[in-house]
């Protein structure tokens, strides 16, 4: 060993108490964290990058051990079972969604933890798990957490699972707290969520604003225009009109099968293609859009932020896609005699009333077109002049 090797002394190792990196010496360091938590960590540099490993904890190994481990790994021999490196959190995260992926349901969900990391939560790829405090969580959240609640929610969640993993993994030594943690933290930092739309819905547009709205909507060239038309028309999810596909339309029937790999619910549901839902495909069709009908880049759908900055450009940061599935609930129940059974089925919903579920097991395709051309009309501004004295029996059954 050279000069300033073995520098620490078991005395000095108890006292060490400043956060930061101080050196034994031959690449080994004592870490202690903002939090308290100190371990042992081997610093070396492979390809001109500074690669750290972890040892130990402070309070489970000795600085003779630590010494001993530091030199096995400066020999390129395996190094002690408790070593290890460590990732980055962007690149934890990676690891992590790689192993858990294939538990979740479907591809949307995959797309949508992915970009959680890739995009929303960029500014923490490249830090060091102490380096992920409550002011960097808060970095990502604050520019979204008004505008985008829901949202910027799901990233929270997603960033405090992230690090509660890398903790089991005892890449983060205790004492440490999450950062991204809810209660009792962040919930005193961030204004509280939004008390939403009526009927725990999240905030939607008022039915009676959509037709002036779909006026505005259809002036806009974006495709994103056209994404956020036919979802508004087909009651539908974003995620459902995201990862729609071709094959998934039948237009000599005018209908469009999601698959259950798809829906909330996990089973297929049928959707009746209104004459303007289906003049929309028609353009698409018109306009190339292969595999996706609403294409991104790279071969991927259109995002999942599209149609919110969309909205959000148009002076409607307030609203949000999901919402407008309240407004058509609102409409089916307050213009017309649908029965109820055939509004919830139009919007897949799971309902434990005895009736609605006979009406789920008959997929009520038929009236919930009615329903639809309905709603159509009332969109494109024709609802009064063809406005049909009775929808639809208001008896269910």
């Amino acid at each position: 060993m050279g000069r300033g090797t073995n520098r620490l002394t078991v005395t000095a190792l108890r006292s060490l108490k400043e956060p930061g990196f101080h050196a034994d010496g031959a690449g080994l360091y004592v870490r202690v964290r903002e939090t308290g938590g100190r371990s042992f960590v081997f610093v070396s540099t492979k390809g001109g990058k500074r690669r750290e490993t972890i040892i130990g904890p402070v309070s489970d190994i000795t600085l003779a051990e630590a010494r001993e481990a530091r030199d096995r790994l400066r020999r390129g021999e395996p190094a002690d079972p408790q070593a290890r490196v460590i990732p980055t959190f962007g690149e934890w995260a990676e690891l992590w969604i790689a192993a858990n992926e294939s538990a979740w349901r479907n591809e949307v969900h995959r797309r949508q933890w992915r970009e959680t990391f890739k995009t929303h939560a960029a500014s923490l790829k490249t830090l060091k798990f102490e380096e992920v405090d409550v002011d960097a969580v808060l970095k990502v959240l604050r520019p979204i957490w008004s505008s985008h609640n829901e949202t910027a929610s799901r990233i929270r969640g997603r960033i405090e699972r992230v690090l509660d993993a890398a903790k089991a993994k005892k890449y983060i030594v205790p004492p440490w707290e999450n950062p991204a943690r809810w209660r009792g933290n962040l919930e005193h930092l961030l204004p509280p969520r939004k008390k939403l739309a009526a009927r725990g819905h999240q905030a939607a547009m008022p039915y009676e604003q959509l037709p002036q709205f779909i006026v505005e909507l259809r002036s806009r060239p974006a495709l994103a225009a056209r994404a956020l038309e036919f979802c508004i028309l087909t009651a539908s999810r974003t995620g459902e009109v995201l990862g729609a596909d071709w094959d998934e339309v039948d237009l000599s029937n005018r209908e469009w099968t999601v698959p259950g790999i798809r829906m909330k619910m996990g089973k297929p549901h049928r959707v009746p293609l209104t004459r303007r839902a289906y003049e929309i495909l028609m353009e698409m069709q018109i306009l190339g859009a292969k595999g996706y009908v609403f294409p991104g880049s790279s071969k991927k759908p259109l995002s999942n932020m599209a149609m919110m900055a969309l909205l959000k450009r148009m002076g409607h940061a307030d609203i949000t896609v999901h919402g407008m599935r309240s407004a058509f609930r609102d409409f089916a129940g307050e213009e017309t005699e649908h029965a109820e059974a055939v509004a919830e089925a139009a919007l897949a919903h799971s309902i434990g009333d005895a009736t609605v579920r006979a009406y789920r097991r008959r997929d009520a395709f038929d009236r919930r077109r009615r329903l639809m051309d309905d709603w159509d009309r009332y969109l494109d501004g024709r609802w009064q002049q063809e406005k049909p004295e009775k929808s639809e029996p208001s008896l269910v059954g």
